[in-house]
């Protein structure tokens, strides 16, 4: 019995550094959707073939347009599934991402920086949606999500064995899991976002399937 209030001190110390080191890894995720520092808008990032991209999930007032891109053959498309985070990569020995973020307001790019502040919080160093070209806090509004299935697609068909032709890809199955999605729905063809109606979230699944973020990312 004397040795008893040791063991379960050294059994205290260790349940410590496992939960600190859980929410360590947890923190560290920026993954998820977020709530945009005004409340107009919430984000989801994903990573898509190892970096972190982010796009509008939701609107306050649907229908929006890029109509500020310079490219005019954008000025029509909807800013629901627009990327916001662009090709972001992890900096070495931080938790930190960095990339380019589009400002819609004035439609450029320009250098960014995401880094989570525990487990609730993003900070953005850069322009972000044309509310603040210094840096704001975003709020989590979603689970982590895991990294997507589509990451591991590559350009072109697979190699086969020396001397054989390649196989074909097995077809996918008829209604596979959404990676990226919130409230998880069969997955959609790389096409644009779903619509969003007034009043209601619109769920845009993976967005990594996004044409916007395939061309790049695979």
């Amino acid at each position: 019995m004397l040795h008893c209030p040791r063991t379960i001190a050294r059994t205290i110390v260790y349940s410590g550094i496992f939960l600190a080191t859980a929410h360590a890894a947890l923190a560290a995720d920026p993954t998820g959707d977020w709530k945009v520092a005004d409340g107009v808008a919430n984000i989801r990032v994903a990573q898509c073939n190892g970096n972190m991209w982010g796009v509008v999930s939701w609107e306050k007032t649907p229908g929006g347009k890029d109509k500020n891109n310079p490219d005019v053959a954008k000025q029509s498309r909807p800013t629901l599934g627009m990327p916001i985070l662009i090709d972001m990569k992890k900096k070495p020995g931080v938790d930190a991402w960095e990339g380019e973020v589009y400002n819609a307001k004035d439609g450029q790019n320009y250098s960014s920086t995401i880094k989570p502040l525990g487990t609730d919080q993003l900070e953005i160093q850069g322009c972000v949606l044309g509310f603040l070209c210094g840096g704001e806090t975003w709020t989590r509004v979603g689970p982590p999500i895991p990294s997507s299935p589509s990451n591991s697609m590559a350009k072109g068909a697979p190699k086969g064995p020396a001397g054989a032709p390649p196989k074909s890809a097995a077809p996918a199955p008829a209604s596979p899991k959404t990676t990226g999605a919130v409230n998880p729905a069969p997955a959609p063809k790389a096409a644009p976002a779903q619509k969003q109606t007034a009043g209601q979230p619109a769920d845009i699944g993976d967005i990594c399937l996004l044409p916007d973020i395939a061309r790049f990312a695979h």
